[in-house]
């Protein structure tokens, strides 16, 4: 078998001509090359721990589910497309949950190093890109386009990176990270997960940290949805927080959204804490946020839906305008709403005055 250059691997055709080719890569993994007709589902059981399944533009209409350590499965860019199958999924996968990519560990053992890279997720009922149960997961130049609910989502995990991708049109979070999303319980140590750089846009909230804590929210450009950016806590413990939310660019989120279960009609939020301490949100650029909610406003501070108050919070050196009704809330009276902080940012207008 002749080597292969594997940047965009264009192989021999005595190596792609019939099924799926496998190329030689570096430190004795493989590349495993998928075109359209055939399955990627198929390439990623045949692969091993740190191979390579590199899908070739076009549409494939399924679900694929990678649990490999190492594994990296990687497109072509925009134009290699992952939507839904038409045949009706029946038992508990993928597909069968609404998801598109599904990268998943166990609960005594989470899955390592998988790498999901340039392609389209687009079309399914839940998540474009779903991870539960991963360490060191990294998400990078993936399109979460018109998902039912998450564009890109992870629960349960550590390590992990979410850059350079675009969430756009999706039912809730474009990029929603959380702990635990079914059960009631303490904030969890994400070991300095990193969501940056990427483009999110036109869902009912940008990004969603729920839970949480030791993690960053960095120079993402969130514009065009109900809300930009949400960090969420409530009474459990620990309590969620000690993370930070800097140099992102959070632009007229005036997008209208209903109510729904767990949360109030939403529109024009720029960045809200609730219930959470000891967040850091630094050096972002809040514009043209406006809306009638109670978390209207460029940088908002309110109570979470359990009631429960942000402390310790330090609000520092952002650029805040036109925003609605304020640049600056802080919602919530007594002592704990005075161990909040704000210093250094550039504003109009505050709640209560004098924030600015």
């Amino acid at each position: 078998m002749k080597k292969c250059h594997v940047v965009y691997l264009v192989c021999t055709a005595a190596m792609l001509g019939t099924g799926l080719g496998a190329a030689p890569a570096s430190a004795g993994h493989m590349t495993h090359v998928v075109h359209p007709g055939q399955s990627i589902q198929k390439a990623v059981d045949a692969a091993e721990a740190g191979d390579t399944v590199l899908v070739t533009p076009g549409t494939y209409h399924e679900s694929v589910t990678v649990s490999t350590p190492g594994l990296t499965l990687r497109g072509m860019g925009r134009g290699t497309v992952i939507e839904p199958s038409t045949k009706k999924a029946t038992d508990s996968t993928c597909a069968a949950d609404g998801n598109g990519i599904c990268v998943t560990g166990t609960k005594d053992e989470k899955v390592k190093g998988v790498t999901v890279a340039d392609l389209t997720v687009t079309g399914f009922t839940r998540t474009g890109v779903y991870s539960k149960a991963t360490d060191g997961l990294t998400v990078r130049n993936v399109t979460a386009v018109e998902n039912g609910v998450w564009g890109i989502a992870q629960e349960q995990s550590i390590h992990g990176i979410f850059r350079n991708n675009t969430a756009r049109d999706n039912g809730d979070a474009g990029i929603f990270l959380a702990n635990n999303v079914k059960a009631e319980e303490g904030a969890v140590d994400t070991q300095g997960t990193e969501v940056a750089h990427n483009l999110v846009e036109g869902n009912r909230i940008g990004i969603t940290v729920r839970r949480l804590r030791n993690l960053a929210v960095a120079a993402n450009h969130v514009t065009g949805n109900c809300a930009g950016v949400f960090v969420v806590g409530d009474e459990n413990k620990p309590a969620g927080g000690d993370l930070v939310v800097r140099d992102n660019h959070v632009v007229r989120n005036n997008k209208s959204c209903p109510k729904t279960e767990r949360l109030e009609a939403l529109q024009g939020s720029g960045i809200v804490l609730t219930g959470v301490e000891k967040v850091l949100v630094a050096d972002n650029t809040v514009e043209g946020n406006s809306g009638t909610s109670s978390m209207s406003g460029g940088i908002v501070l309110a109570s979470s839906m359990v009631g429960t108050a942000n402390s310790k919070n330090e609000v520092n050196g952002n650029r805040l305008r036109d925003n609605s009704p304020a640049d600056l809330v802080n919602a919530g009276t007594g002592d704990t709403a005075k161990s909040n902080t704000f210093s250094g940012n550039t504003c109009g207008a505050s709640k209560p005055a004098g924030l600015c």
